[in-house]
């Protein structure tokens, strides 16, 4: 097992994503590289990293779901639509994964999940 998780995502605008991840999302920043990345803590020991794109790479969000985790989708989902959020799918229980999510993107396109597990055997936080 590893000590902690960290996904690493493209971004073309920074500032723009800086913001949604700050602002809208609520993540805290616990690092900022010389390089040019940003990294937020999403959980205990899981983090996403922002970088921006250079050295001919470029903001890709097809096929990257980020998927955040919590027991309060629909209370977040309640939150972001106050901060002008457009869900792309309402908060909505999905019985064939046993679970409850919502769906949104940030401002490069990338996939948010907001999830709960329903099923008694996914680990407890």
């Amino acid at each position: 097992m590893f000590d902690q998780q960290v996904t690493f995502l493209y971004t073309a605008d920074p500032d723009a994503s800086r913001r949604f991840y700050e602002e809208t999302l609520e993540l805290t920043c616990v690092l900022t590289q010389q390089g040019g990345c940003r990294i937020y803590r999403t959980g205990p020991a899981s983090f996403v990293g922002l970088c921006a794109a250079r050295d001919g790479r470029a903001a890709n969000p097809n096929g990257v779901i980020l998927c955040l985790v919590t027991q309060d989708v629909e209370g977040w989902g309640a939150r972001l639509k106050a901060k002008g959020v457009v869900l792309e799918k309402e908060p909505q229980p999905n019985p064939d994964f046993a679970i409850t999510h919502l769906f949104l993107r940030d401002p490069d396109g990338y996939l948010i999940e907001i999830q709960r597990f329903e099923d008694v055997a996914w680990p407890p936080s």
